[in-house]
């Protein structure tokens, strides 16, 4: 593996942890007024656009972390929709 390849996977584990903290916080307060549907659905749909062009350039780093990223993002819209009615 080369140094690009280790920056890239280093800065997509950046990004996909980033949103574990929120998650974890919803999940446990079950809170989501102060949180935008509209911001994470626009991140969710850019980050599935990510693993796209990963796939088309058939580079690892951009693939893997964006599709983690995805799965997580995708957990918290699923919070913002569910959460939203209580």
């Amino acid at each position: 593996m080369n140094f690009i390849n280790i920056l890239g996977l280093f800065a997509g584990i950046c990004v996909t942890v980033s949103v574990i903290p929120q998650i974890i916080k919803v999940w446990k307060t079950k809170k989501v007024k102060q949180i935008s549907l509209l911001t994470f659905s626009v991140l969710t749909f850019g980050i599935a656009m990510w693993v796209i062009y990963g796939i088309l350039k058939n580079d690892f780093p951009i693939i893997i972390t964006n599709s983690i990223s995805l799965f997580l993002n995708l957990i918290m819209v699923y919070f913002l929709i569910y959460y939203e009615k209580e």
